[in-house]
């Protein structure tokens, strides 16, 4: 049995101030001037209570990459960054293509206990792109799999991404596309134009991205199925998704945080921490995706969290490894690109950050309002804090953050996930424990 919890004062998504009761793992009610014998009190006075956010994109590593993270490692992430739950990304070795790997995956999540850990499964055997996976075998285990992606690698063969459109479609299940033409992008280091032109790096085309999106969107109207565009990265990519949904197709879309604020200028550099699949892209683009996430064509916001030892990005650009780490830092970039623009407000941050990933993902308990009787996963918020983003902002393995000596705004200062207090005071409650 968790702890009676009582945070006072807290605005709810962005709104009216209440006080909220925490018991059981479950929100037992919202008011004013509340009172329980025995609950611990925070004041939460200034602090916007947002529903905790849910990642539908995030690499943990484990099994295989356990020197880039562990599925602790980044549970630990996630808590700080005022998420719990996270769907995990099936690039592991071995790949998350059979029912054991997945609850291996799953169980790893529970032991951990930071945040809640679901796997998403590979559509094709060792994401080789060849034959499908045990989707059903995923689906039907422990793991209640609903997602399925290669994300890494694009499935290109239409024949075998309209097979896995319509295997999907039997248990609700959506396929998560990775957009990227492999013969379009052979070599590619950052994004195709001026830039890339001006450095001698070749070039990652939006009609990569573009040509993919395009291809599916019909696939899925084809077969009736759930779609999902993973990290949308190009103006044209906003534009065919807006054209898909007017048709009436089933498909939701992703962008990245980072896709959100920082353009192709920063490769100028050659800081290998601003490489990224899809690359960083041009200003137009940056303003492309922040005005189809503020007008609902983009869906949510998903980190891509994807770390990597230090040897990966402290070497030369063309060696250096493609990712950025973002769990941590996630709301506070939507903080900075959307929120202080005007062109979210806070009840907008809880559904692209939190109640519509939880529903592509089918994941239950999670993602809902900050109401009376509803589980208590919840993220409190500091608007009128922030500074510095530095490395002990940061709580997974690796440190290849592009926003390193950046100024942010925001805080996250507690998180609460199954009526437990995981971060306090901006600390992970393990730590002040250990």
């Amino acid at each position: 049995m968790t702890e009676s919890l009582l945070f006072h004062g807290a605005s709810l998504e962005g709104g009216e101030s209440a006080d909220i009761l925490i018991q059981d793992g479950r929100i037992t009610e919202i008011g004013t001037g509340l009172h329980h014998a025995g609950a611990r009190v925070v004041d939460a006075d200034g602090l916007i209570a947002l529903p905790g956010l849910v990642d539908l994109h995030t690499h943990l590593r484990e099994p295989g990459y356990e020197a880039s993270e562990t599925v602790l490692t980044g549970s630990r992430a996630a808590a700080a960054g005022g998420y719990t739950a996270v769907f995990a990304m099936p690039n592991t070795s071995p790949v998350a293509d059979t029912a054991g790997v997945v609850e291996q995956e799953l169980a790893l999540g529970e032991a951990a206990g930071l945040v809640t850990v679901q796997p998403i499964g590979a559509v094709t055997v060792g994401q080789k792109g060849q034959r499908l996976a045990e989707i059903g075998a995923m689906a039907a285990s422990r793991a209640r799999v609903r997602v399925f992606s290669d994300d890494g690698f694009c499935v290109w063969d239409p024949l075998i991404m309209r097979r896995a459109l319509e295997y999907v479609k039997a248990f609700d299940g959506v396929v998560a596309q990775h957009a990227q033409d492999p013969r379009l992008t052979e070599g590619a280091q950052m994004n195709e134009g001026t830039v890339s032109a001006e450095l001698g790096l070749a070039g990652w085309p939006a009609v990569a991205e573009e040509s993919i999106i395009a291809r599916d969107v019909l696939l899925a109207e084809h077969v009736g199925s759930r779609l999902h565009v993973c990290h949308l990265s190009t103006a044209g990519s906003v534009d065919l998704i807006r054209w898909a949904k007017k048709r009436g197709v089933n498909v939701t879309a992703e962008v990245t945080p980072h896709h959100l604020l920082l353009t192709e200028e920063l490769v100028r550099g050659y800081d290998a921490r601003f490489k990224v699949n899809p690359p960083l892209r041009r200003d137009e683009d940056v303003q492309a995706v922040r005005e189809g996430l503020a007008d609902g064509t983009i869906d949510i916001v998903a980190t891509d969290h994807a770390p990597h030892p230090a040897e990966s990005k402290s070497c030369e650009w063309q060696a250096a490894a493609n990712g950025m780490v973002g769990l941590e830092s996630a709301l506070r970039v939507v903080h900075a690109a959307m929120v202080e623009t005007g062109m979210l407000r806070w009840a907008d941050v809880a559904r692209v950050m939190s109640h519509t990933p939880a529903a592509i993902g089918r994941l239950a308990g999670h993602g809902r309002p900050v109401a009376a009787g509803e589980p208590a996963e919840l993220t409190f918020y500091d608007p009128a804090a922030g500074g510095t983003f530095d490395r002990a902002d940061l709580r997974g393995r690796s440190v290849n953050s592009p926003y390193l000596g950046r100024e942010l705004p925001g805080s996250v200062r507690y998180t609460v996930h199954a009526g437990r207090v995981t971060v306090a005071d901006g600390v992970l409650t393990e730590e002040v424990s250990a």
